[in-house]
């Protein structure tokens, strides 16, 4: 903060209580557990199954994916030094290319949440069957994924004291089944479980290219550090630092228990298992006590997931609303200052995209929604690259360090690449609905636009009423 200056010539006024400032109360620890704690989730207690048709090429998948998403970390933590602020992949779009660019960053990441939260709640499916056979009901289903998603909105209902009471809970919780595959399930791998290199009929570089966008639902979160730099201290530097050793902690976890899971469990039996953790514990125990145990935790901790994500899914646009970018409504707090209009959207629009896709069992639609995630949280991510390019490109030294120039570019073209390979790699389904759900937000911005320009505008004289 710089000092009031002096050279006025004029008679001073009285000095103004100086501005309140927020506490910057994250440290590169803290930021980095945030970041390894927000990619973990629980998503991943479903991915190995969903990779496994295309065969061990989804593990080398996961260690292109690990690459990227450290590019992606180095690239948010450079554009953190230039925006140090709380927004991340809104506020960079928005300062490049305009409010337009902005919104559409927002309005694709609000839309990624809540498809994410959709994704999740699909996911508990697999281990309650292992807890309470379903025997293939999909209404039965259904219902448990609808369950799974409104009952910790109850939780945000009640207030943020009973979400921040959840998620410790869960965020324990959901390290034990990965820590365990990672760290001893190694040593009961059987290589002759790992199945055919490439088995889904596809090229590598296909298979390769589908594998990664479907796995890169395990490392949303890479933002986490970024999108909350207003909290973090010595944002230009810790940022970009707990964004690159969050990446790769996560990473190693992922990558260790995916082995673990690929080598403890049938090729065969992996395609058609919709709890691979609780099969590959098993395959370790003997039994199925051991399942059983690691599927009551995997529940547990993806409903923990799901009661935090629909809070950030909430917050996200309540921000945006106090700035005008989002209908008021959802600027409205509730009990214990949760925007409960957010939640109550969030987990309407996940309950109808539930019923429109889950005709064909719980893993298509597992599939489709993660792949639908993948192309809305990636436009962010291109915006965000491309954010940084502009500024490249416009060259002030005020806004980039021209001793980094060539790391900076090669890391933001790098990111670029990177989240439209992916985005290619969806597939055309999942970019149709995408592209669906991103152009709908156009109408909203539209009518927020004319009617704050409107209301900022002084009334013409002879101007229609």
């Amino acid at each position: 903060m710089t000092a009031p200056s002096t050279t006025d010539a004029t008679e001073p006024e009285p000095a103004a209580p100086p501005a309140r400032t927020p506490r910057r109360t994250f440290g590169l620890t803290t930021a980095t557990a945030l970041v390894m704690g927000n990619i973990i989730g629980g998503g991943i207690f479903a991915l190995p199954a969903t990779v496994a048709p295309y065969g061990t090429v989804s593990l080398l998948a996961f260690l292109v994916l690990s690459v990227g998403a450290v590019v992606l970390a180095l690239l948010f933590g450079r554009l953190a030094r230039r925006s140090p602020v709380t927004g991340g992949l809104y506020v960079y779009p928005r300062d490049a290319f305009g409010e337009f660019a902005g919104f559409l960053s927002a309005w694709s990441y609000w839309t990624m949440c809540w498809v994410s939260i959709a994704a999740l709640a699909v996911a508990v499916v697999g281990y309650v069957d292992v807890l309470i056979p379903l025997h293939g009901n999909h209404t039965l289903e259904a219902v448990v994924a609808l369950a799974a998603l409104w009952l910790p909105a109850a939780a945000n209902f009640a207030g943020t004291r009973w979400v921040g009471t959840v998620q410790i809970v869960s965020t324990v919780l959901k390290f034990v089944p990965l820590l365990l595959l990672a760290t001893v399930g190694l040593f009961f791998v059987d290589t002759d479980n790992f199945g055919p290199f490439n088995a889904s009929g596809d090229s590598v570089p296909g298979a390769l290219a589908a594998s990664a966008a479907l796995l890169l639902y395990s490392f949303l979160g890479v933002e986490s550090a970024a999108v909350s730099a207003g909290e973090v201290r010595d944002p230009e530097r810790t940022v970009g630092r707990a964004s690159v050793l969050g990446t790769l902690g996560s990473a190693l976890v992922y990558v260790l228990g995916t082995i673990a899971v690929f080598g403890l469990v049938p090729h065969g039996q992996l395609v058609d298992s919709g709890a691979p953790f609780a099969a590959a514990v098993n395959a370790i125990t003997g039994g199925s006590w051991g399942g059983t145990a690691i599927a009551l935790v995997a529940v547990v901790s993806i409903t923990g997931c799901l009661n935090g994500w629909i809070l950030l899914a909430a917050q996200m646009p309540y921000a945006a609303a106090r700035d005008g970018l989002f209908p008021a409504p959802f600027a409205r707090t509730g009990k214990g200052g949760v925007p409960g209009f957010g939640v109550l959207a969030c987990v309407v629009l996940g309950t109808v995209l539930i019923a429109l896709n889950y005709t064909a069992g719980p893993d298509t639609t597992f599939r489709v929604l993660v792949l639908i995630t993948t192309f809305t949280g990636c436009v962010p991510y291109l915006l965000s690259a491309a954010a940084q390019l502009y500024w490249l490109a416009r060259g002030t030294r005020a806004r980039v360090r021209p001793a980094g120039l060539v790391r900076d570019l090669t890391v933001a073209v790098l990111a670029f690449a990177f989240s439209f390979w992916l985005i290619a790699g969806a597939g055309y389904a999942a970019v149709y609905q995408g592209v669906l759900f991103l152009f709908a937000g156009i109408p909203v911005y539209v009518w927020l636009r004319g009617r704050k320009d409107t209301e900022g505008a002084p009334a013409e004289q002879g101007a229609p009423a």
